[in-house]
């Protein structure tokens, strides 16, 4: 019913920027936490950004003051900007829905298939 989808990834040079677009269909009800995580080559997967209960972004330190969190106010669509991309920034990018009425881990959600972002060195 529920289907989550990551799209924007490429490869681009470091320093360049790149728009990932989330977007959750199959619902008529707003999901207020729609947060990305990614997983970068042979590691474990590490959060990145989301939102907060009161609708305030979160980032993780490592891209903080490069990456933008936002949302379309009309649909379920979240936005991740990310500019002055590195090499370390190489993943594969997953969104996913929260469905319940709280969700703290990873398998709360509902995730998406993931993009690939590669920024050589």
């Amino acid at each position: 019913e529920v289907q989550v989808m990551e799209s924007g990834g490429g490869l681009v040079q470091p320093g360049q920027s790149l728009r990932l677009t989330c977007t959750v269909s199959g619902l008529n009800r707003t999901i207020s936490d729609i947060p990305w995580r990614r997983q970068q080559p042979g590691q474990g997967f590490e959060w990145v950004s989301g939102f907060l209960s009161d609708g305030s972004p979160w980032y993780t330190d490592p891209v903080k003051g490069r990456f933008t969190i936002s949302r379309d106010s009309a649909d379920n669509t979240v936005h991740l900007q990310m500019n002055n991309l590195r090499p370390e920034d190489t993943a594969v990018y997953y969104c996913a829905a929260c469905l319940r009425r709280r969700c703290g881990v990873s398998t709360d959600y509902v995730w998406g298939q993931g993009t690939q972002v590669t920024v050589p060195s």
